[in-house]
């Protein structure tokens, strides 16, 4: 998988697992990923969301056949941050032929939850 040159290079995510059903990656809080009051921008935990979601989804797909793409995604913000690193967990909680979906939890260094979302991803024959 190309990192360079993508979203995922400019917010500064790296994985940690990428296995079965579960993902984990961290994001830095930092200039990068901060909205103009100082915060970690809801924007870019929904992207770290999805992201992680889409790795897991393509993970467990035939990539010979199949390509999938995100389709939904929700986020609820719980708590604010303003440094650090948060590490976002990805479990696939549905697997079907033609959609997964995902429920992914983005957490601070002590454990505290700043977002939890739910992703769907569609999984579309290869043309």
């Amino acid at each position: 998988m190309e990192l360079k040159n993508t979203l995922i290079a400019a917010l500064g995510m790296e994985f940690l697992e990428v296995g079965q059903g579960k993902v984990i990656a961290t994001m830095p809080v930092d200039e990068r990923t901060r909205q103009p009051f100082g915060y970690l921008h809801g924007g870019a935990s929904v992207a770290l969301a999805e992201t992680v979601a889409s790795v897991g989804a393509a993970a467990i797909i035939d990539s010979e056949k199949e390509i999938c793409f995100g389709l939904e995604i929700n986020a609820n913000h719980i708590r604010s941050k303003r440094d650090g690193i948060v590490t976002a967990t990805a479990e696939v909680v549905h697997q079907g032929k033609s959609t997964q979906v995902w429920d992914i939890k983005i957490k601070d260094e002590e454990e505290q939850l700043i977002c939890m979302s739910r992703c769907t991803m569609a999984v579309v024959p290869k043309k």
